[in-house]
């Protein structure tokens, strides 16, 4: 599955980069007056394949799972949260349930390794493993099981396009999750964990230095290498990031726009563009993360998101509150009037 996933994966369509910017420039409006926009809209043309692309509806998926490296004291919640959290998603009354809501959003929350037993509706149960071991003493999985988790991201894509889902943005739940998230880009961009660290979800400031420690001690134990990022998610990575990965492969695949949400999110795109370089096209980052890593991941990919409103939450809610600026590229080429059809000299002076 994730073969076949990466031989689907094409290089998006810039060659429609010009018709786009021809009608942007005929639409009533100075010539790049609308900035960042007109980019966004060329920017989905060419992953979509279209002068057209649509956008709406969008796909919404959670992934969620536990992490072994919670046993370090690395997260200022236990580890019960992720399935407490799961529960709540089931009953709409998170923030991601809110957001995704208001953009009309198809909305789906796979287990993927929680460790306890979860159920609900809207909750699919994909489980690879109950949660990852602790990675500061092994492996966080197996190869075999990081490949496995990969496909359930893969599958999860697979039925939000039959559902007919045209974007897609990617969340996660996971308790400790900063910690695997912040191992993976330090082997990645060879940065110090003290210059990625943040407090996730509420850690002490006194704590950060621990979990950097402890992510520097697992560096060295586990034997990383940067080059091999399959093995990397197995070694330090967490089951709903390799989950994220599979999504992310598979949305390309199928020429879905991604929006990308904060820090755990883009760390995994950047797993996921180091398996098919082709991926970043489709790539569009919705925010910056008060995670200091955040930045550092976004640099990497040469990104500048959309939205800085210091959130650092996760769960794709980032993306989620960017998703209306994508709507409105597209409404833009769609729905605005040429200077020919409304009558309008292109100087701004009536005919």
């Amino acid at each position: 599955m994730l073969d076949d996933t990466l031989a689907a994966i094409v290089p998006v369509d810039d060659a429609l980069a010009t018709a786009v910017q021809a009608r942007l420039d005929n639409l009533t409006k100075p010539p790049g007056s609308l900035g960042r926009l007109e980019a966004l809209a060329k920017s989905l043309a060419g992953m979509s394949g279209s002068v057209g692309p649509a956008v709406s509806p969008p796909g919404v998926i959670v992934f969620a799972a536990d992490h072994g490296v919670a046993e370090e004291g690395v997260s200022a919640f236990p580890q019960e949260v992720t399935a407490q959290m799961v529960a709540n998603f089931a009953a709409g009354g998170a923030a991601i349930n809110v957001f995704a809501r208001q953009i009309g959003a198809w909305l789906e929350v796979v287990d993927v390794g929680v460790k306890s037993a979860v159920a609900g509706d809207g909750v699919v149960i994909d489980k690879v493993r109950p949660g990852t071991a602790n990675f500061a003493r092994e492996d966080a999985m197996r190869l075999a099981e990081a490949e496995r988790a990969i496909e359930v991201g893969i599958r999860a894509v697979a039925r939000s396009h039959a559902a007919g889902c045209r974007c897609l943005i990617v969340g996660e739940m996971g308790i400790a999750n900063t910690t695997p998230s912040s191992a993976l880009l330090a082997a990645l961009s060879g940065q110090p964990a003290s210059r990625l660290v943040g407090q996730g979800t509420g850690i002490a400031p006194e704590r950060l230095a621990h979990k950097a420690e402890v992510i520097e001690g697992a560096l060295a134990a586990r034997g990383v290498d940067p080059s091999r990022p399959l093995e990397l998610l197995a070694k330090l990575g967490g089951l709903e990031i390799a989950a994220m990965v599979g999504a992310y492969l598979s949305a390309a695949a199928r020429r879905m726009p991604i929006l990308v949400d904060g820090f755990i999110a883009t760390v995994a795109a950047l797993v996921a563009c180091r398996l098919a370089p082709a991926l970043r096209g489709y790539l569009i980052f919705g925010h910056r993360s008060c995670e200091p890593g955040h930045d550092v991941a976004l640099e990497l990919l040469d990104a500048e998101p959309l939205l800085d409103l210091q959130l650092r939450l996760g769960e794709g809610t980032g993306a989620a509150l960017a998703f209306p600026l994508l709507e409105a590229a597209c409404r833009m080429l769609s729905e605005m009037a040429t200077f020919d059809s409304a009558g309008v000299a292109p100087g701004g002076k009536a005919e």
